[in-house]
């Protein structure tokens, strides 16, 4: 007989630790289990284990709205992270509800049962668990691997060749040369700390991204937790920090050139008059269309400075023995070369999906609220932020599937479906960004639209209002029972949710 529960939740990492917390707090009645693909809780901060890994969101919007950070780096290191998410898991006791290496490959709904059927790899064998309510917190890259370009000539480089997300454990690379190719917050990060042990380290880019540097520590909340509770001083650090975020990321959109100057004005105070600033560190594209990349205590400032360090814009024209030749001529040579190129997007961690026998093509659908699709019901995302930290959306989506879960057992009703009534609907991308992993990838996306609830906001006050205090009775949101369906005998009586 297949396992069942009211809720399934899909991943074991931050925000799926936090999807279980809202419920045993909200939805105590409500039985769960989480099913984590890999055999260690944490996801990206147990999976990426490269020279420096660190969050580029600061720990008071990246932790948990129910859990205060309490540490003195407001930007976290790794190790720091995966300590505090494993903390949480012993405080609120959700060991026991973690099943480890459990892979989810498919899930069928039965609108006759109202329930989801998970197909599951675990130990080379296939399980089978049901629930009433599906709840994806899987993240939204591949973890089997990263994007990494076709190098011409790649087989020909008789140094190392590594991805950060599959680093190999005790990599030496001290004395060595490197040049790590990218210019995202993951080749931002290993530069600086890759060139303490390196003879040199070459950043080598096509392309820069605004940089801007901020301390590592937050003097203001040390001193707040001095004076106040832990939770108090943890809310008022984590508003100001929303605020003020949400200040800079407007202020980029309405006055992009202002913002794009004192970005470059800050860069040009960091490494001096003599740094060709414009051709490093002045992107082609306004502040904000794509991510920023943020560097605690200036640490990669200080590499260029130091001459450990050093940033190169150009085309690769190939690689060879010696390392990568570029297409101005150029000779690059190395012993070590990290392709820092970014992720794999993947939707639901791959998982395939149908609804009554029928294959779910998800980027045919419009996302609703930012966590749930047209057409299918009892399923929700958790999805976070663009321009911010990815918890601070998540925990707004837990907040509401609990709102949805207690209010389907209030009205007798444990199917929900979001239905769009529009034909004809402007669609736009999921994302509206321009990074080359987002792009690349949103083909397989939902789409957006262009006015509540289909469209997607990337602000949390906005996103606070709408997931937290609307009305659930949107019009949009459709509650029913079990309902007959080809796949299912209707004569067979429904499970109940409650």
């Amino acid at each position: 007989m297949p396992e069942h529960v009211d809720v399934l939740i899909v991943g074991a990492g931050i925000s799926g630790i936090g999807a279980a917390v809202h419920l045993q707090k909200h939805c105590p009645e409500r039985t769960y289990q989480i099913l984590e693909g890999r055999a260690a809780i944490g996801g990206t901060w147990d999976l990426f284990r490269y020279p420096g890994i660190r969050s580029d969101s600061d720990m008071y919007t990246l932790g948990f709205n129910f859990k205060p950070w309490t540490q003195g780096k407001a930007i976290a290191d790794g190790a720091a992270i995966l300590a505090y998410l494993e903390e949480t898991v012993r405080e609120y006791r959700l060991g026991d509800k973690i099943r480890f290496d459990h892979r989810v490959c498919s899930a069928a709904w039965d609108s006759s049962r109202a329930r989801w059927t998970l197909t599951v790899q675990h130990a080379g064998a296939e399980q089978v668990f049901t629930c009433n309510f599906l709840y994806m917190c899987s993240g939204y890259y591949d973890y089997s691997e990263g994007f990494t370009p076709d190098y011409p000539g790649q087989e020909q480089f008789s140094g190392q060749f590594v991805h950060p997300q599959q680093w190999p454990e005790g990599l030496d690379y001290k004395g060595k040369r490197v040049v790590v190719i990218g210019s995202g917050a993951t080749a931002m990060t290993l530069v600086p700390n890759m060139a303490q042990d390196a003879e040199q380290v070459i950043m080598l880019q096509r392309s820069p991204t605004y940089v801007i540097s901020r301390p590592a520590e937050d003097k203001l909340a040390i001193r707040l937790r001095r004076y106040l509770p832990a939770m108090l001083a943890y809310q008022l650090i984590r508003w100001r920090n929303v605020l003020l975020q949400m200040f800079f990321f407007n202020l980029a959109r309405w006055r992009p050139d202002k913002f794009r100057d004192r970005l470059l004005g800050m860069v040009r105070h960091e490494l001096g008059p003599d740094f060709d600033v414009a051709r490093h560190f002045t992107p082609r594209y306004r502040p904000w269309q794509q991510r920023l990349c943020l560097v605690p205590d200036s640490d990669l400032f200080k590499a260029l400075r130091s001459g450990r360090a050093k940033m190169m814009t150009g085309h690769i024209d190939s690689f060879n023995a010696q390392g990568i030749r570029l297409q101005s001529g150029e000779q690059l040579d190395a012993d070590l070369i990290v392709s820092a190129t970014g992720l794999k997007l993947l939707l639901l961690g791959g998982m395939q999906v149908s609804v009554d026998g029928r294959p779910v093509n998800f980027a045919d659908t419009f996302g609703y609220k930012g966590m749930m699709f047209s057409g299918v019901p009892n399923l929700a995302v958790a999805f976070g932020y663009t321009n911010a930290s990815w918890t601070l959306k998540a925990d707004l989506s837990s907040e509401f599937v609990c709102r949805l879960l207690k209010h389907m057992q209030a009205k007798g009703k444990p199917v929900v479906v979001p239905v769009l009534d529009d034909p004809h609907l402007p669609a736009t991308p999921w994302l509206d960004f321009t990074s080359g992993y987002v792009v690349r990838a949103m083909q397989q996306f939902p789409k957006q639209g262009n006015r509540l609830p289909w469209k997607l906001h990337q602000n949390y006050l906005k996103d606070l209002i709408l997931l937290k205090y609307s009305r659930l009775e949107d019009g949009v949101l459709r509650f029913s029972g079990p309902q007959p369906s080809r796949a299912t005998d209707v004569t067979e009586s429904p499970d109940s949710v409650g």
